[in-house]
């Protein structure tokens, strides 16, 4: 259990967290206990258990943080509260971050990419997570406040980082500590939030975000019910703003760090997204729809949510005793589902030290990937995160190009793991590909356009394959597929390279073709078949060409 008070928090917060789980589950299994953030703690790390506590006997353990946290965040925040309360403010929340709602903010989440972007690119050296930070917060106040708060909420920013600071720091009400500064800030902050919503009440403007949708809310409920006060509403957002900000900024900062790290899978999502580009007519910015058509590079994030599983665990604390499989939980104990364990168990995800975002082409099993939480205190602002990640990732991957600067791949607390000091990358322009590019016809599988040749006869006649088996491939294809458009063959010095301008599905000249219409539910035989012979051509030329 470790020392007084502070247990063994220590321990957890200054290693890899994989190494502090793997211990303790080798040596006690998927239960056991220990004592961190001054509090007696059980850590399950089964799926069962995850559910068993998130789900199926939710009503048993109740949402909980450690005092110091429940006093920055706000006591009136839906994330401490269960019940009716809990429910109401849930459904607020969730209808401010809904697809039908979070669809329009699109156009302004772009307008902040684009605004990033030459910062980033005219310093020589970046501090990742600090710059995903600052973008995040912008997205987390366009949210919260809608897309005409900035003279409003002038004064929230340098107030909420100095109440983060605090948040992370330990808790020590000593004049000159962090904590004792956040105390501070947070009660300023909560003045001038105050300021803002007596002001909207008395406008009754109409306006957009999650702000609005509380105070709507309370407007309707106030003469019946009383409605939700000031303080709550203040709470809530200030929980909000928490909840989406840091973990996304941590998140994104892993983004950056994987796709360094694997450079063939940078210029695959590359791919996907000038597929994307070239859809686009002049003058016109991202749409909702176009973020759905990004199939791999949603594949990208599902797979860093695992990998870094930022959400190592939950807070949840026993209302009675609790009997689960021969253990007693006592009454007042904490109870922390392990989400880390259970993402890098290689019973659900073989090779787990691997990144690999193919693993999601399939569905992971019931109660295995739970990166935003799981049952009714799951996170409601999740599309949202994913829906900034890929408009970044649009930008970003067509436009930059970046490199990890030092060698230290260790992880630091801040509280979420993140790469070492914050992962520092030396950021440049990106040189586009000379490639010249031939198409062949879509869904009517009418044309073969001749390719032009590479300059040997063994380049031309592999070239030829690729489209003749392209070709057969599309004939397969079910008509009313979403395929569509052109499948074009891009050339460059060391690779051919097919790729569908609808799904932007790369597929290289090692790859079976069939990976070209990932979307199509079912797949022929003929259509294995087909995808061997192509390999089999193409090791072909490749063995000759050596």
């Amino acid at each position: 259990m470790g020392w007084p008070y502070i247990g063994e928090t220590l321990k957890l917060y200054t290693q890899n967290p994989n190494t502090f789980f793997s211990r303790k589950q080798k040596r006690y299994g998927d239960i056991f206990k220990t004592h961190i953030l001054g509090c007696p703690c059980v850590m399950l790390s089964s799926p069962e258990a995850a559910k068993f506590v998130l789900v199926s006997r939710a009503h048993l353990f109740k949402p909980t943080y450690p005092p110091s946290k429940e006093k920055m965040i706000g006591p009136e925040a839906l994330f401490f509260h269960q019940g009716e309360y809990h429910n109401k403010l849930k459904k607020l929340v969730q209808a401010s971050f809904l697809p039908y709602a979070i669809r329009r903010s699109v156009p302004e989440i772009e307008q902040l990419v684009l605004k990033f972007l030459p910062v980033w690119e005219s310093n020589t050296i970046i501090n990742t997570l600090h710059e995903m930070k600052r973008f995040t917060f912008d997205v987390a106040m366009l949210a919260v406040f809608g897309p005409d708060h900035n003279l409003e909420t002038e004064g929230i920013k340098k107030l909420y980082f100095c109440v983060e600071e605090g948040y992370n720091s330990m808790p020590f009400n000593i004049p000159g500590t962090s904590y004792h500064k956040a105390l501070k800030a947070r009660k300023h902050l909560h003045e001038i939030l105050i300021n803002v919503i007596e002001r909207r009440r008395a406008e009754k403007k109409e306006r957009e975000g999650l702000l609005e949708m509380l105070l709507l809310h309370s407007r309707k409920e106030e003469e019946l019910f009383g409605g939700l006060s000031d303080s709550q509403v203040a709470d809530n957002v200030i929980g909000v703003i928490f909840a989406a900000h840091d973990t996304t900024a941590s998140v994104l900062t892993w983004v950056f760090k994987y796709l360094a790290d694997h450079a063939d899978l940078l210029e695959s999502v590359t791919m996907e997204q000038e597929a994307i580009q070239g859809r686009i007519k002049k003058g016109r910015g991202l749409t909702w729809e176009d973020t759905r058509q990004m199939p791999l590079t949603s594949r990208v994030i599902q797979e860093t949510l695992r990998a870094a599983s930022i959400l190592s665990f939950t807070f949840r604390e026993a209302v009675e005793d609790v009997e689960f499989q021969g253990y007693t939980i006592p009454r007042g104990w904490k109870v922390l589902p392990l989400f880390r364990s259970i993402h890098h168990s290689a019973d659900f995800f073989p090779h787990p030290d691997k990144f690999d975002p193919s693993r999601f082409e399939v569905p992971p099993r019931p109660n295995t990937f739970m990166p935003f939480g799981k049952g009714v205190h799951s996170c409601p602002g999740n599309e949202l995160a994913k829906l900034e990640v890929l408009i970044l990732l649009h930008h970003l991957t067509t436009k930059l190009r970046w490199e990890v600067v030092g060698d230290d791949d260790g992880i630091q607390y801040g509280p979420f793991p993140v790469p070492k000091q914050g992962l520092p990358i030396r950021v440049s322009p990106r040189e586009k590909s000379t490639a010249t590019t031939t198409s062949v016809d879509g869904p009517n599988h009418t044309k073969l356009i001749p390719p032009l040749g590479l300059g040997c006869p063994d380049s031309i006649m592999k070239k030829m394959l690729t489209q003749i088996f392209l070709f057969s491939f599309l004939s397969y294809i079910p008509r009313d597929a979403e395929v569509g458009g052109t499948f074009d063959v891009r050339e460059s010095s060391d690779r051919l390279t097919l790729v569908s301008s609808v799904s932007g599905y790369p597929v290289n000249s090692g790859t079976a073709v069939a990976l070209l219409c990932c979307d199509v539910a079912s797949r022929p035989p003929q259509l294995q078949q087909m995808s061997q012979a192509y390999l089999i051509t193409q090791n072909i030329f490749t063995d000759h060409e050596k």
